[in-house]
Parts: structure tokens; C-alpha cells; sequence
């Protein structure tokens, strides 16, 4: 990996889809497919959105609403390529870039 990268966090949450299929996964498949260096799906202990309440473990039966977040780490060139298909994918969630070096 180059020392200078680029890291993106993409904000969802377990019950978000893409395609019928879970969206984090359909993601990392793409991070993959696109031949990326690597992807992370977190999972919260809890969080919430503007649009809802509060969610925690306790209440993962209630609707699988916990946030998650995707995180993968790459080259400019390699995090420019796929933006197009993971912003497509992701629609209106919150996408963060953010420049980082290799210590």
C-alpha cells in the first residue's frame, strides 16, 4: 500500500438492502470484485440515526436496526474507481473519505 491512502467509511445499518441481499455484504462482495485491498464491516453495541431511536443489542430481535460500518482502506486511484458503484449502491447514506498515511 502506498504511504499516502485513502480511508471511507460508508454508515448503514443491518437491515439496509441492496437487491434483496444484505447491503454490507453486497458491498464488501464489490470491494472484492473491484480487487481492493481490503474491507471491514463494525458492527455497533448501539447508535442511532435522525430518523429513529435510539437501538442497542437488547433490542436486535426488535428489527436488526443496529448500525454498521464499512470501512476499507486503498489507494486514491483504487478508492476513485469504485465510488461511482458504491455511491449507486449506498444512496443516501452517509459516505466519509478521509486521507490518511501509512506510519
Amino acid at each position: 500500500m502506498p504511504a499516502e491512502a485513502v480511508k471511507v467509511s460508508v454508515y448503514v445499518n443491518e437491515a439496509d438492502q441492496w437487491r434483496h441481499l444484505p447491503l454490507h455484504l453486497e458491498i464488501l462482495r464489490m470491494l472484492h470484485e473491484q480487487g481492493l485491498a481490503g474491507g471491514t464491516v463494525l458492527r455497533a453495541v448501539a447508535g442511532f440515526t435522525g430518523q429513529g431511536g435510539v437501538q442497542s443489542t437488547s433490542l436486535v430481535d426488535v428489527g436488526g436496526k443496529l448500525p454498521l460500518v464499512i470501512e476499507f482502506i486503498d489507494s486514491p486511484e483504487a478508492v476513485e474507481r469504485v465510488m461511482p458503484l458504491l455511491k449507486q449502491m449506498a444512496g443516501s447514506r452517509l459516505i466519509v473519505r478521509q486521507t490518511v498515511e501509512r506510519a
